[in-house]
């Protein structure tokens, strides 16, 4: 009778965890922010929207916190539908074939300016390992990084005249 009470008491306290781990992402307020030189001249900002996935960030436990989060890759949007249509297509995202791009943390950590997280980021059918340091106040991620978009075989036919190499890109991911 003991070890059933105890066996109930373990599934309890496991289930009440992962509940309280567990946030739901508000897809309404999440989003990816880009940016990337255009023609040398001007830079392109640009969004990414359609956040979902598994987000479990615990303070008081941060290596067992962790992220499987992906986007979906027909939201861009740089409000110039004639440009976004291009990076729709085969030329840059091809979304009709890589429909998301997708981060799955390995390890969650805590840094001295907040955390960072190093997972595999799969964009263009290319996964690359990536550190992304990140803060999280009033149930927000907010992460930094840079990708460089020949690593993923983004626009391999448009050089670095036209479009950049890299683009800077901001991760707001908020939670309930």
């Amino acid at each position: 009778m003991k070890f059933i009470k105890s066996l109930i008491l373990i599934v309890f306290i496991s289930a009440t965890t992962s509940f309280v781990n567990a946030q739901t992402i508000n897809t309404d307020k999440s989003e990816v922010k880009f940016k990337i030189s255009g023609g040398g001249i001007f830079t392109v900002k640009g969004t990414f929207t359609g956040m979902k996935g598994d987000f479990n960030f615990n303070s008081s436990d941060v290596s067992g916190s962790s992220f499987d989060i992906c986007i979906d890759s027909k939201t861009i949007n740089t409000k110039n539908d004639k440009r976004d249509e291009h990076l729709r297509s085969a030329d840059f995202f091809d979304v009709e074939k890589y429909e998301t791009i997708c981060y799955k943390s390995n390890t969650v950590t805590k840094t001295s300016d907040g955390y960072k997280t190093t997972g595999d980021l799969t964009i263009h059918g290319v996964t690359k390992t990536v550190t992304i340091p990140f803060t999280f106040k009033n149930n927000t991620f907010e992460g930094e990084l840079e990708i460089n978009r020949f690593d993923y075989n983004i626009g391999e036919d448009y050089g670095t005249f036209r479009v950049g190499e890299t683009a800077e890109v901001t991760i707001i991911c908020k939670v309930n």
